[in-house]
């Protein structure tokens, strides 16, 4: 019997114990190792941020699930990686420290004949000073706490508002290097919708701030689109959309440090700026968790297993190029480590060889430019194709047998105002593939007849429809396997 171990509980790593357990479980042991106790499905933090739902309708307690399916569950974070074993057995295995209340402190070794690395990311607050909920001054969507507690502050700001008070409020990215635009992007647009639901939109004053070169650039370099017929680039479909409802936007800006009501901020040309404000959520930047990694003579191989951002190297194309030289090769297909073939990383825990969006530094020297988005839709797929070679690698394959390369998949993204099914409205938007592929597409970098964008009802009866689904499927319910990923 075989143990696979998974790090992490999140989309990604919760997808790969789901079908390994159904397609393996019965053979070989499936361990998941998570330091949180809830699973949780992000795009919906977004409708608790505004109030429109409660921190348990977007996450629900894993234990429970993992017992009743038959998977090892450690509620416990993972400290150290030891591919090659050492110590009296010798097998390979990763060091964990429980986060469980009963066990909270304690040590343990996990042996493993597979590792899947899905610890997800760090939420990198402190980069920038005064960033984040916990000890800075601005609010954030990234947990389900987190969310509570913007909607808290801008209930807050509600308050004022009907009290005759004017409110700026600003939304966006707290560093130069930030991901996730997409999450902020939305958050922006249900505090607008529940501004103009309470009669109070004309009081308020919405800011977005962001990295991005141009609106529209979501850290994939940039999007065209097909909209009712007619090519429309990204940029312009986003301005669009801010113009329509009255919001200002800062771009091309990298977060320097936040004060109580000031944002400070640096921009592309070197230019510096103040922004005042009264209720702000700025998403942070990622980095890898801390994981490190030893060999079998107890020498920190660190450095050689993950990049200098703490996220692990897999089948990329890591050497220094050019922007202009980069390509879809460079980008990882089967998530598999170079060195070690039992060790695998998904979701945000691989490293990226590259951004999406041309790097851009400062005249200062700052880098200002957006990392690449790897959630959601595609870390469903790394995961489900992860967990399919594992499958195939226990039954004899020699190397893995499925790929989900960035450059060769699609994604979509829904971005909607309000939980309400019969009020509210969307911005959905389909590219295809995410890295742009100018080799099949020259023009363009992508397909355009699976690449489009569109604002209206239907995207958010989706977007509904999807928060109840994959919660479903996630809690493994009946018929799970054959709803969509």
């Amino acid at each position: 019997m075989a143990r696979i171990v998974i790090l992490g509980a999140g989309i990604s790593g919760h997808t790969v114990a789901r079908y390994l357990n159904k397609w393996v479980g019965k053979e070989h042991q499936v361990v998941v190792v998570s330091p949180k106790p809830k699973w949780n499905w992000v795009p919906s933090n977004i409708w608790v941020g505004v109030g429109e739902m409660k921190e348990q309708q977007v996450a629900f307690d894993l234990a429970p699930i993992y017992e009743r399916i038959g998977v090892e569950f450690h509620l416990a974070q993972a400290v150290s990686i030891h591919p090659e074993g050492g110590g009296d057995a010798g097998a390979p295995h990763v060091m964990i420290e429980y986060t469980d209340p009963q066990k909270k402190g304690q040590t343990a070794r996990v042996d493993f004949d597979y590792l899947v690395n899905a610890t997800g990311p760090k939420l990198n607050f402190g980069a920038t000073p005064g960033l984040g909920p916990d000890e800075g001054y601005t609010a954030s969507v990234c947990l389900p706490s987190h969310a509570t507690d913007a909607n808290e502050q801008l209930q807050a700001i509600i308050a004022d508002l009907k009290a005759g008070k004017s409110r700026t409020i600003v939304v966006g990215t707290g560093h130069g290097m930030c991901t996730c635009q997409g999450a902020a992007f939305e958050y922006l647009y249900n505090v607008d919708h529940t501004l103009r639901e309470v009669g109070l939109r004309d009081k308020a004053r919405l800011v977005w701030i962001s990295n991005e070169y141009e609106l529209g650039d979501f850290g994939m370099g940039g999007v065209h689109i097909k909209r009712g017929g007619y090519l429309q680039s990204g940029k312009s479909f986003a301005e669009s959309l801010m113009v329509e409802r009255d919001m200002e936007w800062i771009t091309r800006a990298h977060v320097q440090r936040v004060e109580p009501g000031k944002i400070h901020y640096e921009q592309l040309d070197g230019t510096t700026g103040e922004l005042d404000f009264d209720f702000a959520m700025l998403i942070p930047p990622f980095a890898g968790v801390g994981l490190k990694a030893f060999d079998k003579a107890g020498e920190d191989i660190t450095s050689e297993v993950f990049a200098p951002n703490g996220f692990m190297k897999v089948d990329a194309d890591y050497t220094p190029k050019a922007f202009e030289e980069w390509s879809k090769q460079d980008w990882p297909r089967t998530y598999q480590t170079p060195k070690y073939k039992n060790i695998f990383a998904v979701g945000i825990a691989f490293a990226p060889p590259h951004p999406i969006s041309k790097p851009m530094k400062s005249v200062n020297g700052t880098p200002i430019s957006p990392t690449p988005p790897r959630t959601g839709m595609p870390s469903a797929n790394m995961g489900k194709a992860v967990a399919a070679s594992i499958r195939d690698m226990l039954r004899g394959a020699s190397a893995p047998t499925h790929t989900a390369s960035m450059a060769e998949i699609g994604a979509a993204c829904l971005a909607s105002t309000g939980s309400d099914i019969l009020k509210g409205t969307a911005v959905s938007m389909s590219v295809f593939p995410v890295v742009p592929d100018y080799d099949t597409y020259p023009e363009y970098g992508r397909d355009m007849n699976l690449t489009f964008g569109e604002v209206g009802l239907a995207g958010h009866w989706m977007k509904w429809i999807l928060h109840h689904v994959f919660i479903y499927q996630a809690k493994l319910k009946p018929g799970w396997s054959i709803l969509p990923d």
